[in-house]
């Protein structure tokens, strides 16, 4: 018989890994297994109820630049799918990603209905898994596709490539150049880690949820106005080298979170300059491991 336990695949990386501390806050059992533990996952499916899917072993430039490294991800989700096809009363929710899925929409914000038209092969990776999960659906399954926008917070380690409000803040700290693809004026939707973390929580808590929701804020801002805000938290000036666009790079893209709102009566509690400000403030009090800096695209 299956309990309340909740099985978290990726679940080390900052997403997952803030997920497991507030379930088990809660009094929640969890698990969490990295991706070179996945040959225990038919031994452990059926002892949990609900399944989160987080890991990805790629980021949008990474993948840019050899796409083939993609091939790992959606071998992962394809074999999950076949091993919960055994696992009809388990819930899994699919973390894709709002940030690529619908390349340049021709609406903002917006809505899950639009066209998927990825740009990036991280992009197109992710529409694929959402299609592997579909086959779920439509034998009965329950499963939630969420996708997420641009999630920073405190506990978010510096990766190259990666969270731009994140590594933006270790700029302004360290004075050293900010290197930026395009004229930043690219559109982004930013959402703080516990806004994330309670809305996956509530749909934890809806165990036959066949939905798909963009999981953001509903807000947009530019990398340049990102830079801003970090101006004004940490009372410096960024240093920034621009380079040319890339045709991977969606120009704009801000979600429409109208569904996610009334399906579980959630909104966004934090805006982008609280965000931040609490972010820096966990910063100057951990001494976090600064990574290597190099020429990215700071998108998700």
């Amino acid at each position: 018989m299956k309990d309340k336990r909740v099985l978290l695949i990726g679940g080390a990386g900052f997403i997952g890994s803030a997920l497991a501390s507030r379930l088990r806050k809660d009094k929640v059992p969890v698990l969490v297994l990295g991706r070179a533990d996945v040959g225990r996952l038919q031994q452990l499916l059926p002892t949990c109820s609900t399944v989160v899917h987080l890991a990805s072993s790629t980021t949008p430039s990474t993948s840019s630049r050899q796409p083939e490294f993609e091939q790992s991800n959606i071998d992962l989700t394809r074999h999950l799918v076949e091993c919960l096809k055994m696992q009809p009363e388990t819930h899994l929710i699919y973390f894709s990603s709002g940030g690529t899925v619908y390349g340049d929409p021709v609406q903002l914000p917006v809505t899950e209905d639009a066209i998927l038209a990825p740009l990036s092969p991280y992009g197109m990776a992710k529409v694929a898994q959402e299609a592997a999960c579909q086959e779920l659906r439509a034998i009965g399954h329950a499963v939630t596709i969420l996708r997420p926008s641009n999630a920073y917070g405190p506990g978010q380690n510096l990766r190259s490539g990666f969270g731009l409000v994140r590594t933006m803040l270790e700029h302004a700290h360290l004075s050293t150049p900010l290197e930026i693809w395009g004229d930043g004026e690219n559109v982004r939707d930013f959402i703080y880690i516990d806004d994330l973390v309670e809305a996956t929580l509530r749909l934890i808590q809806l165990p036959k949820d066949c939905g798909t929701y963009n999981l953001g804020s509903g807000v947009g801002h530019s990398v340049n106005q990102v830079g801003r805000v970090v101006e004004a938290v940490c009372g410096t000036q960024l240093i920034t080298i621009n380079h040319p666009a890339r045709g991977i790079d969606v120009r704009s893209v801000v979600l429409d979170i109208t569904s996610l709102r009334k399906r579980l009566n959630w909104q966004p509690t934090l805006d982008l300059a609280k965000g931040v400000g609490c972010t820096n403030d966990w910063l100057q009090r951990h001494s976090v491991q600064t990574a290597s800096l190099s020429r990215e695209d700071w998108k998700k």
